[in-house]
């Protein structure tokens, strides 16, 4: 099969979906001729012109608000949110319009809009351009959460997210946009709600996303030469979350290590946490454990940043405790 760049994976979605449907077009900053803020739509304005391609003034709450009005009249627009940093601007808009539309028309009305965000550190680019938040979305009725973390992924299911007639924010890491991936060049989407196991393994269950899910599943490699065989888990959509996957594993494994780079103070991993007590605590055998990002603005410095965000030893270390602890010093501390 071959192999290509998560962002060609981006734009091959798009521009497929733009031919297939007529109601499909994109609007942004800067899309047409920088391709958006790292490329992911460069070319696109050249085949599909000025009124399928459309470059807005910096207005977030502007542009965001024009893709709700215009996917609650029958169009799929869709919307180039640069940086998830940024969703403050729009705050309106993603909170209030967007996703609680259809429900306050009893369903009457859909809004098929598709929120497309970059997300994560990794490249310096400090507080205002570095965060993950994703969890902040989930938080909201209405939105469904898309965060691949391949590219075979990135494009099915940003095929199906433009397909949906719910608005869907879809979340890009900008340090998987140049990995290389296996995609198909026959047609293919991905079902929201059907977490992927990137790796199977029957001692420590780890729950990963989008870049994390890369450094799980270097850690996981490492970890086999100890004998410690690790289970990695990429649910692919937040919302819908699949928690089937999940128990599962964690029933098989009776250990769970959630990795996450967004926030560790009310992020992903403590609603894995939450959810993996509520319906398999009996299967545990270890405490849950976490590794994730301090609640702290993501730093510039590169020495800073690597040390607040989650890396390999972290990982490492953490699932080395998970399996090694003993069921006993569970029960005597219940």
């Amino acid at each position: 099969m071959r192999e290509i760049l998560l962002v060609e994976a981006i734009r091959e979605a798009l521009s497929e979906e733009m031919r297939r449907d007529e109601s499909v077009f994109l609007m942004g900053e800067d899309l047409r001729i920088w391709g958006a803020p790292l490329g992911q739509t460069k070319g696109l304005w050249d085949e599909f012109g000025d009124k399928r391609v459309l470059d807005t003034p910096i207005s977030e709450a502007g542009f965001v608000g024009a893709g709700a009005g215009a996917a609650s009249l029958g169009l799929r627009p869709v919307v180039e949110l640069m940086f998830i940093d940024f969703f403050g601007v729009a705050g309106d808009q993603i909170f209030n319009q967007a996703p609680k539309l259809r429900y306050m028309f009893g369903g009457r009305m859909k809004v098929p809009m598709v929120l497309r965000t970059v997300i994560g550190a990794g490249m310096s680019a400090a507080a205002h351009h570095s965060s993950s938040a994703y969890s902040i979305i989930a938080h909201i009725p209405g939105w469904k959460c898309v965060i691949p973390s391949t590219a075979y992924d990135a494009k099915g299911l940003l095929k199906t997210a433009i397909r949906d007639d719910d608005p869907v924010m879809y979340f890009e890491h900008k340090m998987l946009l140049n990995v290389k991936g296996e995609v198909p060049e026959e047609e293919y989407t991905i079902p929201f709600g059907e977490a992927s196991i990137k790796r199977k393994g029957k001692d420590v269950t780890v729950v990963a996303l989008a870049w994390m899910v890369h450094k799980a599943l270097k850690a996981a490699e490492k970890l086999s030469e100890e004998g410690i065989d690790v289970e990695v888990i990429d649910p692919r959509t937040i919302v819908p979350l699949d928690k089937k996957t999940i128990i599962d594993s964690v029933r098989k494994t009776g250990k769970l290590v959630a990795v996450d780079e967004d926030y560790e103070r009310c992020g992903f991993s403590s609603e894995i946490s939450a959810m993996v007590t509520e319906e398999a605590f009996d299967s545990l055998t270890a405490p849950i454990m976490r590794v994730a990002t301090p609640t702290v603005p993501i730093p510039f410095s590169p020495v800073l940043e690597d040390a607040v965000i989650p890396n390999e030893d972290r990982i490492i270390k953490t699932v080395r405790e998970a399996a090694l602890y003993k069921k006993s010093k569970l029960q005597a501390n219940i």
